[in-house]
């Protein structure tokens, strides 16, 4: 079946050469070639909930991928609900005095406090005494704090489509407390363990997630997913030659069924 695609973003589809480019901003004066396509890729976020629930778009990432990753709070909730044994002890609060006596009453230091919407390590900090809480606290309205956990790297496990394309660790240079590859982290593709590819595969599957990179920490033999990354950096993978656009056009083909056949019903345009 030949796909017609658009794409909001053409640096996430360089190697997918039959996604036609349209500006977000110019979606609506576009409209009919968007209605056209079987699939929209990489919208903006803004962009998702008029596709998906009003034009009756498939959009690739998934609605699922979009909302659950957008920020670390409704991230956490969802990887509790289907695998709470993974993620590390953690607590959403408002930051108010309540909220950080409580912290204070539940954490040791050092505990890590995370910005709500953050990636590639930004906004993720090392809480050492109470002073650093309390000034975190003045910045952000929401209190995002994990148990630390003692590690010198972390394994990014990247998810695209229905299967782990690859994986491998970020070791965190000497002295440094990050380990993405933004702020220096030294990647390694060897001696990966089968553990955290299930993991993965079995909360992604769970949760409808088809785009991201998790990055997850072993503590005593226990694996933790940290967070995962929708829009993930390709450095990595770059690197070794790994391509993501023919894995995303084989799921695409396998996800669609074509018009008017059972399962994908013809719908109305919007005027």
């Amino acid at each position: 079946m030949h796909l017609e695609l658009i794409t909001f973003d053409p640096l996430r589809t360089l190697d997918i050469p039959a996604a036609r480019y349209l500006k977000p901003e110019a979606w609506f004066r576009h409209k009919d070639l968007v209605h056209a396509a079987h699939w929209v890729l990489f919208p903006e976020y803004w962009q998702v909930n008029p596709l998906v629930y009003a034009w009756k778009k498939r959009i690739f990432p998934s609605i699922s991928t979009y909302h659950i990753g957008h920020d670390k709070v409704e991230m956490t909730r969802a990887l509790e609900a289907v695998s709470p044994a993974h993620v590390p002890a953690t607590r959403i609060l408002p930051a108010t005095e309540a909220g950080i006596a409580q912290v204070l009453e539940e954490f040791n230091f050092p505990m890590v406090a995370k910005e709500v919407r953050s990636s590639m390590g930004w906004g993720v900090t090392l809480i050492e005494d109470r002073r650093a809480l309390m000034r975190h606290a003045e910045k952000n309205p929401v209190l995002y704090v994990q148990e630390y956990l003692p590690i010198t790297r972390d394994l990014r496990v990247v998810y695209v489509g229905d299967r782990v394309v690859t994986a491998y660790w970020r070791e965190a240079a000497p002295g440094r407390f990050h380990t993405n590859v933004a702020q220096g982290g030294a990647i390694r593709f060897d001696d990966v363990p089968a553990e955290p590819i299930a993991v993965v595969a079995n909360a992604a599957r769970q949760l409808g997630i088809d785009h991201a990179g998790f990055d997850l920490a072993q503590v005593d033999g226990h694996w933790y997913i940290l967070e995962f990354n929708v829009r993930f950096g390709t450095q990595a993978l770059n690197s070794r030659g790994i391509r993501l656009g023919p894995v995303i056009v084989d799921y695409l083909q396998r996800s669609s069924t074509p018009p008017n056949e059972p399962g994908f019903p013809k719908l109305p345009q919007a005027v």
